[in-house]
């Protein structure tokens, strides 16, 4: 477990800031680390670029954090978790993809047929596994390579 300190805390901040820099957009970054879960909380406060910071799908702001984290594990020489979220668009997209998988849940109970969910980001899927990994009459399993992954819903 690699523990919160000032210097990183200070490198991550430089990176994020100068990146929104580079991208044109004006945002105010603010840092927290989580102990618990090991984790730095990138957030941006921005006025009216919250949009083009997310993208299409939350693909801007995905690579956004893989960069992040990128040039941090180059310039520590080790990994810290850095989540970047702007907008809530984190806590939008895990109450998005439950509601999602009470829906399937719903239609695989309803009709005993087993459902397919594509086009998923690997986040997605998780927190859909996770959301029905209590529910003892289903399972859930990724199936499929690269783009063509997907998430099945079925019954025990």
């Amino acid at each position: 477990m690699v523990k919160s300190n000032k210097s990183n805390e200070k490198l991550i901040k430089e990176i994020a800031d100068r990146l929104i820099e580079l991208m044109g957009i004006e945002a105010v970054s603010k840092l927290e680390y989580n102990k618990d879960d090991d984790v730095y909380l990138l957030g941006f406060d921005v006025k009216e670029s919250a949009g083009l910071l997310i993208g299409k799908r939350g693909e801007t702001i995905n690579s956004f954090q893989t960069v992040i984290n990128q040039i941090v594990r180059q310039k520590t020489g080790e990994w810290l978790r850095i989540v970047v979220n702007v907008a809530d668009f984190r806590e939008k997209e895990k109450e998005r993809m439950v509601e999602l998988a009470e829906q399937t849940l719903e239609r695989v109970r309803e009709t005993g047929e087993s459902q397919n969910l594509y086009n998923l980001t690997p986040a997605q899927r998780r927190v859909i596994h996770v959301f029905l990994s209590g529910e003892k009459d289903i399972i859930t399993e990724s199936t499929g390579e690269g783009p063509e992954r997907c998430l099945v819903v079925k019954k025990k």
